[in-house]
């Protein structure tokens, strides 16, 4: 199992650099970003920063969209990424939250998706590619390699996962929901002609490392409560267009907790201790995220690698984020890496 960090480009930038740089020290092997570039600094540029700091460490958004990025810029500036520091980026893109609702926007379809998807990952490999009826290809680029990794909660963004991603992002680690979501894409992949092992299975949720006291885990809630916010943005789109119906497939309860829900403000979107957060219980946080003892993150852990997740990234939008790097680094990625190679 590889492992990544979620960071956001909140200033200064150069605490952005340092905290990869400390990831990789750690031995993460991913740094992703959030991309709203309203709500924070510009990620791309920050990249070449990150790469130019680090050796080994890979970089990306968690995630992009089509709508506010275009699509051969975005490709154009992996690719230039690659050229410049080898190969160390991955995209992930979904239909758009924060970037484009603060700017009264909308999610884009899921048909925008899959056309980006192809574009950038035809771009960036250095392949020619039509857009709107002319055939383009970098002509400087010589050896990018980049895949795309697709984000999505619905049935139907699932399916285009399957069928369209190099891999999937799934914000949020709760082990039973992981398991419908990532067997969903697995049987689109199947459906479509498509090696199923050949996805990537990412999860990403926050993680706080804790002595094991009850006092601890409360406030390790309390910083986390926030992702169950943001998860429930994309939940509400799902039950807009679904509705509660079980037999749709989506588990409920993914959708039973969101029924407080009162609306968001984005100016505090993944920030801890936020406003909008209250309607998420106790329950949820704990399944959304990895919280407790060190020995707790670890039996998780496993049971998330059982099912087939390949990386766990770490959101550190909490207040013991150089910590929970170091104990993850020093006592957790380790231990589940040895017992992998034992059980190879």
């Amino acid at each position: 199992m590889d492992f990544g960090v979620v960071l956001q480009t909140n200033p200064p930038a150069w605490r952005t650099v340092a905290l990869a740089k400390q990831a990789e020290e750690h031995g993460f092997d991913y740094a992703w970003t959030f991309d709203s570039h309203l709500l924070w600094q510009e990620p791309y540029v920050i990249y070449s920063a990150i790469l130019g700091a680090t050796n080994r460490i890979v970089v990306g958004p968690m995630v992009t969209n089509p709508s506010t990025r275009d699509w051969t810029v975005t490709a154009s500036v992996f690719a230039t990424l690659n050229e410049m520091y080898g190969n160390r980026t991955v995209c992930g893109i979904g239909r758009g939250d924060s970037a484009v609702r603060v700017l009264n926007g909308k999610p884009t379809t899921l048909k925008d998706v899959r056309e980006a998807t192809h574009v950038i990952r035809e771009l960036a490999n250095c392949r020619p590619v039509e857009v709107n009826g002319t055939t383009l290809q970098f002509p400087w680029a010589r050896s990018s390699a980049l895949e795309v990794w697709i984000a999505a909660y619905g049935p139907l963004a699932l399916k285009t996962t399957g069928e369209h991603g190099d891999g999937f992002i799934l914000q949020l680690a709760d082990v039973d929901i992981a398991t419908w979501m990532i067997g969903a894409v697995r049987r689109a992949a199947s459906d479509a002609g498509r090696d199923p092992d050949a996805i990537t299975f990412c999860v990403a949720a926050p993680a706080y490392v804790t002595d094991g006291s009850e006092e601890a885990l409360t406030h390790a809630r309390e910083q986390c409560r926030w992702f169950g916010g943001m998860v429930g943005n994309h939940v509400a789109d799902i039950v807009a267009r679904y509705g509660d119906d079980p037999s749709v497939g989506v588990p409920q309860a993914l959708t039973d907790y969101i029924k407080g829900r009162e609306g968001y403000d984005y100016n505090e979107h993944g920030r801890a201790g936020n406003t909008h957060a209250d309607f998420v219980p106790d329950e949820i946080v704990d399944r959304f995220c990895i919280l407790g003892t060190a020995e707790e993150h670890r039996a998780k852990l496993e049971a998330l690698r059982a099912i087939g997740v390949d990386q766990f990234a770490v959101y550190l939008q909490h207040d013991n984020k150089e910590e929970t790097m170091r104990v993850y680094g020093e006592s957790i990625m380790p231990e589940l890496r040895e017992h992998v190679v034992a059980k190879a």
